[in-house]
């Protein structure tokens, strides 16, 4: 199954993200890519974080939700849609919420992201959970690919990666690609972005597609980038090393997969 994993610079206008977002899965489409992801903030990287709060959608309606199964009907694409701002119920709070479309436009799964980042090195400050409700429960989809089989994808966001625990779960449900939209700090990229990528690959034998946020943005903030695609042994598949927009295309290969847990049947030998 061929995928993209998607890098952008996302700026302050929704409108315009959209339209960058569009463009490049075309371009995901055009590849002939079965599945595209999009990065984390996707849509909004605003000047403040309550900027994500007057965007809220409920299910089922709202601008992005509406570009994103316009886009996979368009182009025939599976999207992992990074995340949206998503109603939680509380007017100061929202979900950052990744949501599946298939190529009919239908939704397919939802995950709100579980695990909030916070950092405070004295020179750089966040806190996600001033404005983001964690969600609470993971999920996995299923994508019955071009090559006759039917993948298992697991899904997460960003700073869940620091968390195995919740990828060792994905993989006790029969996770085979696990996603990580996402947009690290360029400080935390820099020390750990590929290390925990391709760790999370090695402990579940599995593949890993991390598309990325990668640049300086309107907001003054800078991202990692260096999207990425890990294979089931923790090896490279694809990469962009440098800062800003692109697509990263990998084939990935059941074979491949069912090789490595073979040799090394280790998600068997799990005592704890």
């Amino acid at each position: 199954m061929k995928i993209a994993a998607i890098q952008m610079v996302s700026g302050t206008g929704r409108e315009a993200n959209l339209a960058r977002a569009r463009a490049l899965l075309a371009q995901a489409a055009g590849a002939g890519a079965e599945l595209a992801a999009l990065p984390e903030y996707f849509c909004l990287m605003g000047q403040r974080d309550t900027d994500k709060l007057p965007l809220r959608e409920t299910p089922g309606q709202g601008p992005v939700q509406d570009f994103l199964a316009g886009c996979a009907r368009e182009f025939g694409l599976w999207i992992v849609g990074g995340t949206l701002p998503m109603d939680a119920g509380d007017d100061g709070h929202v979900f950052n919420t990744t949501l599946v479309y298939s190529p009919d436009g239908a939704c397919a799964a939802r995950y709100d992201k579980i695990h909030l980042f916070c950092f405070d090195n004295g020179r750089e400050q966040y806190d996600e959970a001033r404005v983001i409700a964690p969600g609470r429960t993971p999920v996995l989809f299923e994508l019955p690919s071009r090559d006759g089989h039917r993948w298992k994808i697991g899904l997460s966001v960003c700073y869940d990666l620091r968390f195995p625990e919740l990828y060792r779960a994905l993989a006790a449900q029969g996770a085979e690609l696990l996603l990580v939209p996402a947009a690290f700090t360029h400080t935390t990229g820099l020390a750990h972005w590929e290390l925990l990528l391709r760790a999370r690959a090695i402990e579940n034998l599995a593949w890993v597609a991390a598309p990325a946020q990668g640049g300086r943005h309107e907001n003054g903030r800078r991202t990692w980038g260096q999207t990425l695609v890990a294979d089931p042994w923790g090896q490279l598949a694809a990469e962009r090393r440098e800062e800003g927009e692109g697509v990263v295309l990998a084939e990935l290969d059941i074979a491949r997969l069912r090789a490595c847990r073979q040799q090394l049947p280790a998600l068997g030998h799990r005592v704890l």
